[in-house]
């Protein structure tokens, strides 16, 4: 069922972007971002739903998805600010040279660098 509706999600947007004829190049690529953004949230959304017994057709249902949803969202948010502050709290300069070729040496004896 649920390929189903993705795979008319898809056919609708290709359909629709036919029918307007989208000439342009950043038309293209807005269209073709718009549509994995869809099938982004899409697979996310029902692979984090899944996992809960969540009843999708009452609005008390909805309500409790869109927290447990929107919850995991925050915490991904919070994962990828922890990694990227890890990165670029990291030292990236390499600490010996051999691997690059360039001679260090404390005397100068080196060849320039």
């Amino acid at each position: 069922m649920n390929w189903l509706l993705m795979g008319l999600v898809i056919v609708a947007v290709i359909v629709v972007s036919k029918l307007i004829h989208f000439n342009h190049f950043k038309h293209k690529i807005f269209s073709i971002a718009v549509i994995l953004l869809l099938a982004f949230l899409y697979f996310s959304f029902t692979s984090v739903v899944q996992g809960h017994s969540v009843d999708l057709k009452t609005a008390s249902g909805i309500f409790s998805a869109s927290k447990i949803y929107f919850s995991w969202f925050v915490h991904v948010f919070d994962n990828v600010k922890e990694i990227s502050g890890n990165v670029v709290g990291m030292d990236w300069m390499p600490k010996n040279s051999s691997l690059t070729g360039a001679v260090t040496s404390v005397s100068g004896s080196g060849d320039g660098w």
